[in-house]
């Protein structure tokens, strides 16, 4: 199969994922993480947080590692900004895209950021203000397709969120991130939410972002895709996860989606044994065995050397 749409995938590891390891990951390492990404063919890479250090230790370095990455011609830079602090000190570090996150769940956004959904909205707008389209903002809205609290998300309340974001205009909101926080989605749901939101927000950059918490985030990568999406966030090696869905394995796993496309003859712009290679490292680095499955198998078309008795025996039955 071949298909003229080109896949995005942004990386999203050094700040989704590395912000709920327990031990601290050097700055070096997430510097030279970066680095590599950067040559594997990525859309964007979320580098980190310009978040309270007291928040999230583990990103208490995003000016120094925005400082010291080596920026790569056509990759975005992206971090996230909690509020005008933070965006301050993205700008200052030039960011390519800032990225304000809110979740479309009251409980959830209470649990997750301490505050109902209207005070985040009017922190995220005073951002929206200040920057004034000088550097591109996406919005990622969270718990999209459902919250472990809560229940069933309606689909009007997603899009009432989304709307109320894209009424700032394109020239200051870029982009939408809908998010499967805690991994609810299931592939007939997905298919319906894009359809719609194609719909509604065709001038704006329209991202998925999906966790493998119960086995089904490929299923539901490859259902927006045949929805016709064609950016989506993963993390390498299935890294990450949401403290509020106990059992959760994590993001999905950057390679794992990109092999699966590039096998079904999508174009997704990766150079995918070099990913792999990059895969490989995150273990070591994050001191422990990752959910990804591909770097571990390798790919496909990766073949092995048959048992010696096989050669045995096909001379027998010549």
């Amino acid at each position: 199969m071949s298909t003229a749409k080109r896949i995005y995938f942004n990386e999203v590891a050094t700040r989704d994922g590395f912000q709920i390891e327990p031990s601290f990951i050097p700055t070096d390492d997430k510097i030279a993480l970066v680095d590599a990404l950067s040559e594997c063919g990525y859309a964007k890479i979320e580098v980190t947080s310009f978040t309270s250090p007291k928040a999230i230790p583990m990103l208490r370095d995003a000016e120094e590692v925005m400082g010291r990455i080596r920026r790569v011609p056509g990759v975005e830079y992206t971090v996230l900004v909690p509020n005008l602090r933070g965006a301050e000190r993205a700008l200052e570090s030039r960011a390519d895209e800032l990225n304000l996150v809110m979740s479309v769940s009251e409980t959830h956004n209470l649990a997750n950021l301490r505050m109902p959904r209207e005070k985040s909205f009017a922190a995220l707008s005073d951002v929206i203000r200040h920057v004034n389209g000088r550097t591109p903002i996406n919005i990622s809205l969270s718990c999209c397709f459902g919250c472990p609290m809560e229940g069933d998300v309606p689909e009007a309340e997603v899009l009432r969120w989304a709307d109320r974001f894209a009424a700032f205009g394109a020239d200051r909101v870029r982009g939408l991130t809908i998010c499967d926080t805690t991994g609810m989605a299931h592939p007939a749901q997905v298919s319906r939410m894009v359809e719609v939101l194609q719909q509604r927000f065709a001038g704006l950059q329209l991202t998925l972002h999906f966790h493998n918490t119960r086995g089904m985030g490929l299923a539901n990568v490859l259902a927006a895709v045949q929805g016709g999406i064609t950016r989506f966030d993963g993390s390498l090696g299935g890294l990450g996860g949401c403290p509020y869905a106990p059992g959760a394995s994590g993001n999905i796993s950057s390679e794992d989606a990109v092999h699966m496309l590039d096998a079904m003859g999508y174009d997704t712009g990766m150079d995918i044994p070099r990913l792999l290679d990059v895969a490989r490292q995150m273990p070591a680095i994050v001191g422990h065995e990752v959910p990804g499955q591909v770097a571990k198998a390798g790919r496909i078309t990766d073949l092995h050397a048959p048992p010696p008795y096989v050669a045995e025996l096909r001379a027998a039955s010549a």
